[in-house]
């Protein structure tokens, strides 16, 4: 059993361990504010096409920011800028608190401050992953911290909505902001008490952050073919086989209609992010692969496959809840343990197999990718769902992952064959016994 729970080995490092305590009280925080925004503009508006709206104005920063932040954090000591954007984020969280205490009914105001909220996450996120290899012990702990760092996103994904859908109605959207606001406190301290994390010097390193330091880090990314099928293989899982945007419509029309559509569509959005979690708790093992191509590859499979079986059960349930709900939790939980499994293994060749001095953009670009590729499933789904119906396009979908994967390893066999890169000996140390 200890070799098939998490590997915590990383947690021995003061640095990580004060960045991972931190995360667990903040991404509750965090993900109450996610809830309560979509909540108070349509609370405000009455209109989803003003919630439709939020993700507009969420995306376009994320995507400048995303990619200008990563270019910051590989041209900036790492410590300065994720002190900065922690500021910047604990000053927004204010902003929404302040807004809703004084009974704001403008929902331009609440979506400005989400766009800048937004532009801070953006700088912030690339600094905050690319510092990894800087503050392990080393380079074979970056599976094992990637999980563990997975594993509490995931778990704030289900207990943050579960915490605000509570409180909501009790205490209102002033004092889910507040919590948010006091919780970035401990990341605030964490990221204060690491060292100066200065950025490494060569031809990718020396540029000053711009657009010309973004287009050294695409150039980069289009040399290095092991990075590019990670960012290649997560947008053929996710554009093909995230079918959220389905979830209300499934909800209704396969697993019970209005008698238990609610509690369908509870266990729809929280299946993905349960499995993860679960993924996550029984990561143990992840720490002892070491071709790191290929579990990744045949994580996508199986995230595939486990769709493609969602969208069957989907077709057979006709409006039947029992058993076929619970089968379709099953399997998208288990979608969502391979997808914990192939995020922490890509995560991982990103950070190992790319060079220090660009490790910013990268992440960047990552941001961009893991924040643009569901919202382009979301078009792509909803768009295809009204043509060939819902659950025919989710078992496609699936089936395309799988396809698309195994293509683009065919493509890139150096990908598939990538193992994991290991901490240099010094010279002169002896051979370990």
């Amino acid at each position: 059993m200890p070799r098939l729970l998490a590997d915590t080995e990383p947690l021995a490092n003061q640095h990580f361990r004060r960045l991972w305590f931190a995360n667990i009280v903040t991404v509750i925080g965090a993900q109450l504010t996610v809830v309560a925004v979509p909540a108070q503009i349509y609370a405000i508006t009455g209109s989803s096409g003003y919630v439709g709206l939020a993700g507009l104005f969420g995306l376009v920063p994320l995507v400048l920011f995303g990619l200008y932040g990563g270019a910051l954090a590989d041209h900036l000591d790492k410590r300065l800028l994720l002190v900065v954007s922690t500021i910047g984020l604990i000053t927004t969280s204010g902003l929404f608190f302040a807004q809703a205490a004084t009974g704001n009914t403008n929902v331009w105001i609440l979506l400005g401050i989400f766009a800048v909220q937004q532009a801070f996450f953006a700088v912030n996120q690339p600094a905050r992953t690319a510092l990894l290899p800087q503050i392990l012990d080393r380079l074979e702990q970056l599976p094992a911290a990637n999980s563990l760092n997975m594993t509490v996103f995931a778990g704030g994904a289900i207990a943050g909505p579960l915490v605000a859908g509570a409180l909501i109605p009790v205490v209102g959207y002033a004092w889910l902001y507040l919590i948010d606001t006091v919780t970035l406190t401990a990341t605030l301290y964490a990221v204060w008490r690491l060292p100066a994390l200065l950025p490494a010097s060569g031809p990718t390193g020396s540029r000053a952050p711009g657009f010309a330091a973004v287009v050294d880090g695409f150039r980069y990314l289009a040399g290095d073919r092991v990075v590019l099928m990670s960012f290649v293989v997560d947008i053929i899982a996710m554009v093909f086989g995230m079918p959220r945007a389905l979830f209300p419509a499934l909800a209704h029309l396969s697993f019970g209609g209005p008698a238990t559509g609610g509690l369908a569509f509870a266990l729809l959005y929280a299946a993905i992010p349960t499995g993860s979690v679960i993924g996550g708790v029984f990561s143990g093992w992840v720490s002892r692969v070491d071709r790191h191509g290929r579990a990744t590859v045949l994580a996508v499979i199986v995230w595939g496959g486990s769709v493609a079986l969602f969208g069957l059960v989907a077709g057979v349930a006709h409006g039947h809840a029992t058993p076929w709900l619970w089968f379709a939790f099953i399997a998208m939980a288990v979608a969502g343990a391979a997808d914990m499994i192939s995020s922490a293994f890509r995560q991982t060749i990103l950070l190992s197999a790319s060079a220090d001095a660009v490790r910013g953009r990268l992440q960047g670009v990552f941001i961009v990718v893991v924040g643009g590729g569901p919202r382009v499933a979301d078009v792509v789904h909803g768009g295809a769902a009204d043509l060939w119906g819902n659950a025919t396009v989710t078992t496609a979908g699936g089936l395309l992952v799988i396809g698309g994967v195994l293509v683009a390893s065919a493509l890139a066999p150096e990908f598939w064959g990538h193992r994991a890169v290991r901490t240099p000996v010094p010279a002169g140390s002896p051979p370990e016994s």
